[in-house]
Order: structure tokens, then sequence, then C-alpha cells
């Protein structure tokens, strides 16, 4: 009942009423990034949806226009080189995703769930896959980001996400809630740069999963931690008769 529908009606409630609250502080952002550094305000790019389907996320921008494109900022040796210096303050205390409200109301995302994540980001969705974790909405919180974030390993990260799959409620939302408000007041967890490579992965062998309608191929990270410089996602439509293919 709650994930079928008390969820989504909470969601557009809560995300359209901080919308509505918060349209004098977004233009006071955005008039802040214009400012600061050249390029947008709002930075777009496409993530791993609800049963791995690709949507358009939203945030404000934080890096230059020369950074690395559909990279991680947690990969980036030199993270600190591309990230502005608005960018540095919004992203220490969460600012940067406050238009992902829009994609709540959109249906894209909801308030809590497994944070969305990039399509190259190939490890962490295989590891998502195993623990059922892509089967619900990306959130603009979740259980992961609320118990240590950037300083997870890929497969805690993916198991605290499939725990939160598993078990949607009204109570493990308020809990989550409640939890972020804690972890963005400490600036806890939140780290640009060298993410941590995970020995768990390091010697799995190449898998596929699949779980129709939706099929995901890709290779583990090599013996550097490194990720693939190759892999393949693919989305089939069935009921359109019609693939997607998303190459790295």
């Amino acid at each position: 009942m709650y994930q079928r529908h008390l969820k989504r009606l909470l969601d557009v409630i809560f995300a359209s009423a901080l919308v509505i609250i918060l349209i004098i502080p977004f233009a006071l952002l955005a008039v802040w990034i214009k400012i600061d550094s050249r390029g947008t305000v709002f930075f777009k790019q496409k993530r791993a949806g609800k049963n791995l389907k690709p949507f358009m996320v939203y945030k404000f921008r934080t890096m230059t226009t020369d950074a690395p494109k559909n990279c991680p900022t947690n990969n980036l040796a030199n993270a600190g080189a591309y990230i502005t210096r608005a960018g540095k303050i919004m992203r220490k205390l969460s600012i940067d995703e406050l238009p992902q409200l829009f994609n709540v109301i959109k249906n894209d995302m909801s308030i809590v769930g497994p944070r969305p994540v990039i399509l190259f980001e190939t490890d962490l969705l295989l590891e998502r896959q195993r623990y059922n974790a892509n089967s619900c909405k990306p959130g603009i919180t979740g259980w992961a980001q609320v118990n240590g974030r950037d300083e997870l390993v890929i497969s805690v990260k993916a198991k605290m996400d499939g725990e939160y799959a598993n078990q949607i409620s009204l109570t493990m939302d308020a809990k989550c809630l409640l939890m972020t408000i804690g972890a963005v007041l400490s600036i806890k967890g939140n780290k640009d740069g060298h993410e941590l490579v995970d020995t768990d992965l390091i010697q799995q062998k190449p898998i596929i999963i699949t779980n129709p309608p939706t099929a995901f191929y890709a290779k583990v990270p090599s013996q550097t931690g490194k990720i693939n410089k190759r892999s393949l996602v693919r989305r089939a439509a069935h009921v359109r008769n019609v693939e997607e293919f998303y190459e790295i």
C-alpha cells in the first residue's frame, strides 16, 4: 500500500512544497553560480533509474566546464581542480542536489531511495542488482547516504541500497529523512576524489545478470580497482521490441 500509492503521493506533496518554499533561494543560488564561474546554472546527466531505465538527472553545476564528462567525481585523482568555489560549499552541504526535486515531481526519482548512479558505474550497478536495489526509484537521499556515503566501499553501499529496496516503508523513509538532517549538518561522509577500492570485487569474474525485461551486462573492476574501459549496458524494451544501447 505505502510503496504503490502513498509513497508517490507524499513525494509529490513534499517536493512541490519545497520547490515553492525554495524559489527565492534557488534564484540566489543561480546568480551565485553564474558570478562564480563560467557555464550554465544547472548540470544535466543521464543516470540509471528504476530497473536501470536511463533518465536525465538535474543538479546545480558545481564543476568547471572543462571537467571530464560522465565520470564520477570520486574517480578523479584531482577532483578539486575542477570543482568551483561555490561548488565546494554546495557539495559539502548537498545543496547541489536540490534541483532533483523536479525529478521527483516528474516521477523519475523519489525523495528517499538509492542514489542515482552514472551509467558508467557498472561495478556499483552490478552489485546493486545482486541485492535487488535497482528495482526501486532512486532518491535524493537514501539508506547508504546516511550511513557513510562516500566512505562506503561499493559492496557495502550496494548491500545497504538493497536493504532499503527490500523493506521500503513509511518508517524507513522517515528514519532516512531524520538521519539526513544530521548527516548534512555534520558534513559526514562527503569526499571528492579517490573512491575506495573494494577488494571484494577485484577477484570476481565477469558475470551476466538477466532480469527481464531488463538485461544488464558488465565486467567487474580490474585488479587495479579501476572502472573498466569498455562495458555494455543494455535495456531491452520487449513490449516495443526495441533495444537501446549505451556503450562505454
